[in-house]
């Protein structure tokens, strides 16, 4: 087979994708751990329909290849006997004939070959997200949280992705052990906490050019903390342990567990913390006790 032969060309592109595919598939199948039944079910049913569809992308391809391949070759016979018939009676005595002019693509097939083309873009696209979506760091973070928990016989409670998540994650819990607050309220104690004992938390604030907060910077950063939706982090949590007088322990996927407060004498605490949960990066959760699934 001619190497230039378009039909070549097509079909070894699509020995390419199909080993693609098979990587794709591969990496796929190295994300589900080995014990996680579910995981390798549902994978193994996503690979096949990964598989079933290139096939069908790859016959529908060679197969309008070769209706216009042969829709070519009949047009090219008509005209080539039009032509013919034209020659022996206008043209007798000649002893040539000039060949048909080589049919141009016309417009309209211009716009199916450029649409079809975008289509096999788009699924190579949908493709590359899928695996992005289970082999990401997102997906890979939140797998090992749930894991973690699972150990303790917990499972992670979401939060809405705000400002206030650190500060809602712990009131849902605090609230669940028979007490009440918000994140208003926590806010406000929060803040009051680091301004009475500013000496601990001043050392550790810096401004965005690194260097050491001021008094002013200080009674600034929290204000915000308590009149907006300023994200919080250690130090807020360490204040919040302080004010509840309740451990705080800090999950996270590849680190130890943090925990601040714990000299508190009340409930712990449980948070989870996530690098990669949505888009602006960091995020707090709550966690509940583990709920056996119903699924087979």
């Amino acid at each position: 087979m001619d190497e230039t032969d378009p039909r070549a060309e097509i079909i070894q592109r699509h020995k390419q994708e199909k080993k693609e595919l098979q990587n794709q598939i591969t990496k796929l199948k190295h994300s589900i751990s080995k014990g996680d039944k579910k995981g390798k079910k549902a994978i193994q049913e996503q690979t096949t329909q990964m598989e079933k569809d290139l096939k069908e992308k790859h016959d529908k391809e060679l197969k309008e290849f070769d209706g216009n391949e042969n829709s070519q070759t009949d047009s090219d016979q008509q005209i080539s006997g039009v032509v013919e018939d034209l020659s022996l009676e206008n043209l007798k005595g000649s002893e040539e004939l000039s060949p048909p002019e080589p049919k141009r693509v016309s417009k309209a097939q211009k716009r199916r070959n450029k649409k079809t083309e975008m289509a096999r873009q788009r699924q190579e696209e949908i493709s590359r997200q899928e695996i992005e979506n289970e082999t990401g760091a997102r997906n890979v973070e939140y797998q090992r949280l749930k894991d973690l928990l699972k150990e303790q016989g917990l499972q992670i409670s979401e939060i809405p992705s705000d400002g206030d998540c650190l500060y809602n994650a712990v009131a849902h819990q605090v609230n669940k052990g028979g007490h009440q607050t918000n994140c208003k309220q926590l806010r406000q104690q929060a803040a009051s906490y680091m301004r009475e004992h500013a000496a601990d938390f001043l050392p550790f604030l810096t401004t965005e050019s690194g260097e050491l907060f001021t008094e002013s910077d200080f009674d600034k950063y929290c204000s915000e903390l308590e009149t907006t939706t300023m994200w919080g982090g250690h130090l807020e949590i360490k204040a919040l342990s302080h004010v509840l007088n309740q451990p705080i322990t800090v999950l996270q996927s590849d680190t130890p567990p943090v925990i601040l407060g714990d000299d508190c004498q009340g409930d712990p605490v449980t948070l989870v913390y996530q690098r990669h949960a949505f888009g602006l990066g960091e995020h707090y959760n709550s966690v509940e006790p583990l709920q056996e699934s119903t699924d087979t």
